[in-house]
């Protein structure tokens, strides 16, 4: 056996190793993963036997006897990891990645026994997540974006140009802040998703499920601006629609919004609110939820809103906002 220093790469033989391509094909058909989540374990599993590979002094996996790794061979890769920088938590997910292979081969009957049973998965910290005050969300809504709108002249846009970007931007905000959405919803939100007059939106988050949240006054207001603004911009006729219109937010030349358009404009919008190092379209996600855990919401519903398969991913939100319940408990207590 070799050391676990970080002189190991990615080899293309862990890339093609049967075992693997086999279980996230089973990945695609049995969970209904979406492809983000699929490539990530197979990022990790490559990364994995590509380890093995070196440490074994292997030259194929053909044949490998996938019990014949220990629990130390396992803390060796995880201690190459951390010498490469690798944070603990991209670690455990790693592990996870790879328990999970070696469960699927187990109840296949490809193995009888799993390492990762006597595997601890490493503890970390958990961040709280950054978020605005709602005093810098008031800000945002009430200042920053009215202020913004015909702020770029210099850029030669005509008034109905500077009026659909303006629109389409406080939209997004709106509808970000409103809903909690992520990126990825967001820029994939279709019309026909989207019903304004019942005031809610249906989404598709991870692992493709699907959840209905309600869209807020503010938003279902701003939305409709958008929404005549650019069918102006557009010249669709009224009662029409163009096919490549077909998503909510689109760019000036009616393409579908994509992700680094929304990093930018948030950030624009973010850099006169927040001294946060992050100013990206999540913190209005993380807003979002702490906000209504602020004032009261059940712990339950807000986790169902923000699209979480667990209760638990829901409850790094409760850490923000404990020093509001202790304020509460100190003016209401008569004890306290």
């Amino acid at each position: 056996m070799n050391d676990s220093s970080p002189s190991w790469h990615i080899s293309p033989i862990a890339e093609n190793y049967e075992l693997v391509t086999d279980f996230l094909s089973s990945l695609r058909s049995r969970k209904n993963l979406s492809p983000n989540t699929v490539k990530a374990y197979r990022t990790d599993l490559i990364q994995f036997f590509s380890f093995l590979l070196y440490h074994f002094r292997l030259e194929t996996l053909k044949g490998f006897d996938l019990e014949k790794v220990e629990p130390v061979d396992v803390r060796l890769f995880m201690g190459a990891l951390i010498e490469r920088g690798v944070q603990p938590r991209s670690i455990a997910r790693k592990l996870a990645s790879v328990k999970s292979f070696y469960r699927y081969h187990q109840e296949r009957g490809t193995i009888t026994s799993s390492v990762f049973s006597y595997i601890a998965t490493p503890r970390f910290l958990k961040r709280v997540p950054a978020f605005l005050t709602e005093q810098q969300t008031e800000k945002l809504f009430n200042e920053v974006l009215p202020s913004c709108s015909g702020a770029h002249p210099a850029q030669q846009k005509s008034p109905i140009e500077e009026d659909f970007i303006a629109m389409r931007d406080r939209s997004i905000l709106e509808l970000l802040y409103s809903c909690g959405l992520r990126v990825s919803e967001l820029t994939g939100l279709t019309t026909d998703r989207l019903d304004l007059d019942g005031g809610y939106v249906k989404l598709t988050g991870k692992g493709n499920k699907q959840r209905i949240v309600p869209v807020g006054r503010d938003a279902v207001e701003a939305l409709k601006k958008y929404f005549e603004v650019r069918r102006n911009f557009f010249r669709i006729p009224l009662g029409g629609s163009a096919e490549s219109l077909n998503y909510v937010f689109v760019t000036k030349k009616g393409k579908r919004l994509y992700p680094m358009l929304l990093q930018r404009l948030t950030k624009k919008y973010l850099v006169s609110v927040t001294e946060q190092k992050q100013k990206n379209p999540h913190i209005l996600r993380h807003s979002f939820a702490t906000h209504l855990l602020n004032s009261g919401a059940d712990l339950s519903c807000v986790s169902e809103m923000l699209g979480h398969s667990n209760l638990s991913t829901t409850e790094i939100y409760t850490h923000v906002t404990f020093d509001r319940l202790k304020d509460v408990y100190r003016k209401a207590h008569p004890k306290a």
